[in-house]
């Protein structure tokens, strides 16, 4: 079966509607129909020849069309069984060939699983629905699983929170935790019309690559908890936070003395060379 024409909303419609599907909202279902923005993308990715690759959400195989013509061994993610079934159909040639692995399901409940399986690829990429872009990118952080590159396309709130700087309204524990682990820049934004159906928010295109100073801290997994606890009530300073972390007032103010933190800061006031500090003095107290 051949794919229908990546760049119509109309024959996209056409197609679902004579295979009798349709696009689902729960899935944050959307299609990037602009060829010149999925070649810009697909560029980011910096790909070479039999390179691993993991997608996210290729739909109908538009970005996925567009990385296996460039050589790459690429297993996608896809929640959709439809969608699943009609890949197997498009791309049959490079399944046989061992150049495509199709894993039907929630990518957040199986991902760690084919991480063990196959192990960390060159390449992490993906069109991500709002509901679980943070929740992914957090959760390999947070295993210890960092990627080469990532090239994510996010609702552009995500993306912002992601590269906010200190002090800004959208830094945040998100913020922290990549920049943690990742050197982020922008690739492009996307409006809503490169989009089919056409979302009403905008998009942006980012990469993450690995940050050299990663994990700067004795304890990563104490840093990880103690970044989310600073954070986890925004009204409160951090000594508050800390205190409720440590079940100690004495020990909150102590800690906060021995990194040269005001105890009446606000976490989002913090950046991450006073937090990695903090944590390598709660972790030192408590061997």
């Amino acid at each position: 079966m051949k794919h229908p024409d990546y760049n119509s909303p109309q024959e996209l419609k056409t197609f679902l509607e004579q295979n009798g599907m349709a696009m689902q909202k729960k899935f944050g279902q959307n299609f990037l129909i602009n060829e010149a923005a999925r070649k810009r993308i697909a560029d980011a990715l910096d790909l070479k020849e039999g390179m691993t690759v993991w997608e996210v959400g290729p739909g109908l195989g538009s970005m996925t069309e567009e990385i296996l013509k460039r050589g790459a061994r690429l297993t996608v993610f896809e929640i959709d069984r439809g969608f699943a079934s009609l890949l197997k159909e498009f791309y049959a040639d490079y399944i046989e060939k061992g150049m495509l692995k199709i894993v039907e399901g929630d990518v957040l409940k199986n991902w760690k699983r084919i991480y063990e399986e196959e192990g960390c690829p060159a390449r992490f990429f993906g069109n991500l629905p709002y509901n679980i872009a943070a929740t992914l990118i957090a959760e390999t952080i947070e295993n210890s699983v960092r990627f080469e590159k990532c090239v994510f396309t996010v609702q552009k709130e995500v993306a912002v929170r992601a590269m906010a700087k200190c002090s800004s309204e959208e830094y945040s524990s998100f913020s922290v935790l990549c920049q943690w682990a990742y050197n982020l820049s922008s690739v492009m934004d996307l409006t809503g019309g490169n989009f089919w159906p056409k979302p009403n928010v905008d998009s942006r295109c980012f990469n993450m690559t690995p940050n050299p100073s990663f994990p700067g801290c004795k304890n990563p997994l104490l840093f990880s908890k103690l970044q989310r606890a600073l954070f986890s009530s925004r009204r409160k300073n951090v000594k508050n936070n800390l205190t409720q972390f440590l079940s100690s007032q004495e020990k909150a103010v102590n800690a906060l003395e021995k990194a040269g933190i005001p105890a009446e800061k606000r976490a989002e006031a913090l950046p991450i060379e006073d937090i990695l500090r903090l944590s390598d003095i709660l972790n030192d107290d408590t061997m």
